[in-house]
């Protein structure tokens, strides 16, 4: 029996005030989970229409199940695990806006459609010089939302009150200031006249947004036990962990008319999302970069062993508070708060998060997620913080490409790979051809956007830890910081 409105007895119908581009895993067990939520906590009386970014969207199988689909929520609460499961009763169809357009446009003319939400990945929100008015539908997604935006406005003859809040969740900065600038970059191209242009700046909304929630997405692995466990097929099935989090640059009509927060969930107004973005790439993606080689490097392969294990788990908890949460502006009790979620987050035992998995890129991770940290630390307290020298440390014998007598499968931007290749084939093992090593590297700007051996400190420390690594290797010189 397949889950339809016809098996799920306690379906129900609401209006249509959301438009959603994309119907990935992610926006399905995070975003409409959260309208699902407004539904039964808070009167919202809403539901959504999702138009699939790309012509391979999941149209037909939305619809056969009436939009309906189960959400698995897997992970630690309070420090023991927890599965949950329910069904999400929120979207009311699918629509391609490529097999029927003339459906996707219709609904600009839907009065109570009030809410833009977009996750179109990171190259979503990108200008098409090739896009034209008249495509049905043009190929990018902010050409089909100015042909979208520009309809409703011709439907409702430019009255203010038919606009809309875009909220995108495209993980770019400024996602929406950027998709906003394209849509008036198309507008001018393509001759839409100035009311136009008025409303879209008068009544429309267009709100930056953060979003944090890992959505592994379709469980394919164990999809036959589940099945049996609730008793119906569900092809739309989502699994994700408890954690989420949403922070939108809104106003107090907006959290009026979407009361997240009211009713528990993890949702924050503000005025900048700019500080919590810092947030999240200093502590959670900071940590990951942090943590990846010196953990592989200790011989362990994945997330959830290397937070448990007794020495790099402290390593790590120990670079996070004292060394990145020292370097951030936030209230400490909330840069606290937070970090203690990730490291439950990186525990989670429902999700094997392979090492290698994040490895990828490492270089590049680093110059944006970590040094920074580095750098402010230096900044304020005078000194280099010794666990993230340490990790660069290991970083750079990560990069020698050997864990034991086991080839380390590397995978980075060519010039930095050729790079290390050459600096390692060069060095003889002395101390001094260590420390050439890491001149080589602190100096290589293409990464690092200045030359790294001019901070006071930084090289003597890399290299005393590097020396340490490869004479007694991490599992001795983790312990020597």
């Amino acid at each position: 029996m397949q889950l339809s409105r016809q098996s799920y007895k306690e379906f129900e119908e609401y209006q249509e005030k959301v438009l959603q581009f994309g119907g990935g895993n992610f926006l399905r067990g995070f975003a409409d989970w959260m309208f699902h939520q407004l539904n039964k906590k808070a009167g919202f009386n809403g539901s959504v229409v999702v138009v699939p970014a790309t012509n391979r969207g999941v149209v037909n199988v939305l619809n056969e199940q009436d939009g309906l689909y189960t959400i698995y929520l897997r992970g630690l609460k309070n420090g023991k695990a927890e599965s949950t499961h329910e069904v999400m009763n929120v979207i009311s169809r699918g629509i391609s806006a490529y097999q029927n357009f003339d459906a996707y446009i219709k609904t600009a003319e839907g009065a109570e459609i009030r809410y833009i939400i977009s996750n179109t990945t990171e190259a979503g929100i990108a200008y098409d010089d090739n896009d034209k008015s008249t495509d049905t539908p043009p190929a990018s997604f902010p050409a089909k939302l100015a042909v979208w935006l520009y309809h409703r406005y011709k439907t409702f003859k430019g009255d203010i009150n038919k606009g809309v809040y875009v909220i995108p969740c495209e993980l770019i900065e400024n996602n929406a200031d950027n998709l906003k600038k394209i849509i008036l970059q198309l507008s001018a191209k393509w001759g839409y006249e100035e009311g136009f242009v008025n409303w879209l700046h008068i009544a429309c909304t267009f709100n930056n947004t953060l979003v944090d929630r890992i959505v592994p997405g379709y469980p394919k692995e164990r999809i036959n036990e589940i099945t049996s466990e609730l008793g119906y097929e569900d092809k739309q099935l989502v699994e994700g962990e408890p954690f989420h989090l949403w922070v939108i640059e809104g106003s107090e009509q907006l959290q009026k008319e979407l009361p997240f927060p009211s009713i528990g969930l993890n949702v924050l107004y503000v005025k900048d999302v700019t500080p919590y973005r810092t947030r999240k790439v200093r502590i959670l993606n900071g940590a990951h970069t942090t943590l990846v080689p010196v953990a592989y490097l200790y011989g362990i392969d994945t997330v959830r062993e290397s937070v448990e294990d007794p020495v790099v788990g402290k390593y790590l908890r120990d670079a996070i508070f004292e060394e990145i949460i020292p370097t951030l502006d936030l209230p400490k009790e909330e840069l606290e708060q937070f970090a203690g979620e990730v490291i439950d987050r990186f525990r989670n035992p429902y999700i094997k998060h392979l090492l290698m998995s994040i490895a990828l890129n490492s270089w590049s991770k680093f110059e944006t997620r970590v040094l920074p940290s580095i750098l402010e630390y230096k900044k304020r307290k005078g000194s280099i913080p010794q666990r993230l020298a340490f990790s660069l440390a290991a970083t750079i014998a990560f990069y020698k490409g050997k864990r034991g007598g086991e080839t380390i499968a590397l995978n980075d931007d060519a010039a930095a790979m050729e790079l290390l290749k050459n600096a390692w084939a060069s060095s003889d093992g002395s101390e001094a051809g260590i420390k050439e090593v890491v001149r080589k590297v602190l100096g290589y700007e293409k990464n690092w956007k200045q030359d790294l051996n001019k901070i006071e400190g930084l090289n003597d420390a890399v290299t005393g830890h590097l020396i340490n690594i490869e004479k007694y290797g991490v599992q001795k010189a983790i312990e020597m910081i």
